[in-house]
């Protein structure tokens, strides 16, 4: 929306409204609110040469978009700041990460999954926010972000002051760890940009050696090719076969970084009913999600971010876990149930895991 310029506030005021705005974000569950400048430039440059190396797999859409991603007025003409916010996703009563990881006949699905498509809410919030500066100042140009399209999120944070870039690429906050949602409000008003906070990282290389795949390359770098989140959520072909035993019981994302991550020992538990652990998604079998038919799959996950990958990728993602997971009649059985299903991606993968199962009962007979 174009607001005439005569209901820009003046300066003196645009102080004024920053700190409301901040007000506001809190009392729509906002944790924070951050206010950053469009000067992304050193972003740009490392955009640019992760984009070079491929590290972004086939997500084409990362080089069409190029620079609109480091330079917000581009994307949107006329953005002069952006209003960055936060918020907090980890259930209070979801079963431990760690647990679950380790018991190799649950699925594990990442933590920001476990509730509502945070799409939804994050966008319907920080719209809210939109609507509350406007009943203020009138009609103003704005446009919200969730993680819907080319907007460096991670920097813009940064930038704003909620926090910095961890060596695993994600925002981290002293206060709060890395366990929570971003949004964004492009807009012309000409509002008191805040400061970034240095970084807290130190000597600390545990994200760096905890992942299962070495797809952090190194600090600040993230080879997406290797990523299990990339791998279980984006990639929509097989998953490399030299990497399925690697992704272990991981269904949908992998969160192995945050967990290993010592700023996590200070996040906090998110009070957002629609974050809320649904259909028992923090510690369900293999089996049984192997046995959800396509109607349970669009019945159940209607409304989850799980939703967008389809049935077919989950399949996938699950024949993957089962092949990892500990042998048994149940786990072989309900591959076996799917060895003929209509999806070749679906095929590959369970015959892949029927083969790994049948190795490791001829080895526990010849024993």
């Amino acid at each position: 929306m174009t607001a005439p310029s005569s209901l820009i506030p003046p300066p003196s005021s645009l102080d004024v409204l920053a700190q409301d705005i901040k007000r506001w974000g809190a009392a729509l569950g906002f944790q924070q609110v951050g206010i950053a400048g469009c000067e992304l430039g050193e972003a740009e440059t490392r955009l640019l040469d992760w984009l070079a190396r491929g590290y972004h797999g086939d997500m084409e859409y990362m080089e069409r978009h190029g620079t609109k991603r480091s330079r917000p007025a581009d994307l949107v003409p006329g953005t002069l700041r952006v209003i960055a916010a936060r918020m907090n996703y980890l259930p209070p009563d979801a079963r431990d990460g760690w647990d679950v990881l380790h018991d190799g006949s649950r699925a594990y699905v990442s933590r920001y999954a476990l509730g509502r498509d945070y799409h939804k809410v994050m966008r319907a919030r920080m719209q809210k926010l939109a609507d509350r500066i406007a009943a203020e100042i009138g009609e103003f140009r704005y446009r919200v972000f969730t993680d819907t399209a080319p907007v460096m999120e991670v920097e813009l944070a940064k930038v704003s002051g909620l926090g910095w870039r961890g060596k695993h690429t994600l925002l981290l906050n002293r206060e709060a760890g890395s366990y929570f949602f971003l949004g964004e409000l492009y807009t012309d008003l000409p509002l008191p940009v805040d400061q970034a906070q240095g970084e807290h990282c130190g000597t600390c290389s545990r994200c760096i050696a905890i992942c299962p795949t070495r797809a952090i390359v190194g600090p600040y770098q993230l080879d997406a090719r290797r990523c299990i989140s990339y791998l279980t959520i984006e990639h929509k072909g097989p998953i490399p076969e030299e990497l399925r035993p690697l992704v272990g019981n991981r269904v949908y994302g992998c969160d192995d970084c945050q967990l290993v991550c010592p700023w996590n020992r200070f996040s906090s538990a998110s009070g957002e009913p629609d974050f809320a652990v649904r259909n028992g998604l923090d510690d369900v079998s293999l089996v049984e999600l192997f046995s959800w038919s396509e109607r349970d799959f669009f019945e159940r996950l209607a409304g989850s971010a799980i939703y967008r990958i389809g049935y077919e990728r989950w399949l996938r993602n699950i024949a993957v876990g089962l092949g990892n997971a500990p042998t048994s009649d149940a786990v072989v059985a309900a591959l076996g149930a799917r060895a003929e299903d209509p999806s070749a991606l679906v095929r590959e993968h369970v015959a892949w895991a029927l083969d790994r199962h049948r190795a490791t009962r001829r080895v526990t007979r010849a024993s």
